[in-house]
């Protein structure tokens, strides 16, 4: 079988993925998915298309993450692994687009405008 690719966005992290079939390893930026993702809830978020496609042991998944922070990087990954087992699995689309794994969260930071403080936040109004 060949190498399938797939992006993954969500907030600034980009996802770039390489998926073959191997014995179930995921490789991050060169380390190891419990190394990079040392939270157990952030594990559980990579895995979640695999595990729905009851697929988790039957893959080798080779990532370079980039940009944002280690919550946006877990579900841009989720996004990408999600779209290479819709390639790899046609009939796992299903399950996976009931769940929402197929969809990108469009939500990005709205920038900080010019005399405020932050985005919304306006600084403190002084009567006298």
């Amino acid at each position: 079988m060949e190498v399938i690719n797939a992006i993954g966005r969500r907030k600034s992290a980009v996802a770039r993925i390489y998926v073959k079939e191997g014995k179930g390893n995921i490789i991050v930026n060169d380390r190891e998915l419990a190394n990079y993702f040392p939270l157990e809830q952030l594990q559980y978020i990579v895995k979640q298309p695999l595990n729905l496609a009851e697929v988790a042991d039957q893959y080798d998944i080779t990532v370079n993450l980039q940009g944002g922070g280690i919550k946006g990087q877990a579900e841009a990954l989720r996004l990408a692994i999600a779209r290479a087992l819709v390639i790899m699995k046609p009939e796992s689309k299903g399950a996976l687009k009931s769940n929402k794994l197929l969809t990108r969260d469009p939500r990005e930071v709205e920038r900080k405008k010019p005399g405020q403080p932050g985005a919304r936040r306006r600084f403190q109004f002084s009567k006298r």
